[in-house]
């Protein structure tokens, strides 16, 4: 079975990298930090990631920039999904 880890751990050991994630553990309700999560995918890029989400609705991916970078996220794939599908 896979490891339940934190955001940080998951940070650690996935650095600069698309990970997926299932069973995801939020800070809050209607707060899109994760506090812990089980990684699924690491070999995947975010079109994959994005692909796979059609088929597996409670899979959540995320870029995993140190907390010291510009924060590449979610919010981004959402949005450049919308984008990308008006322009084709």
């Amino acid at each position: 079975m896979a490891e339940r880890l934190t955001w940080k751990e998951i940070k650690e050991k996935y650095p600069h990298q698309w990970v997926g994630m299932t069973d995801v553990e939020w800070k809050a309700p209607d707060n899109p930090n994760v506090k812990t999560a089980v990684v699924k995918y690491t070999d995947k890029d975010m079109n994959e990631l994005l692909e796979l989400k059609l088929k597996e609705p409670d899979l959540y991916s995320l870029y995993t920039t140190p907390d010291d970078e510009p924060f590449v996220g979610f919010a981004w794939v959402v949005r450049n999904a919308k984008h990308n599908s008006k322009s084709t």
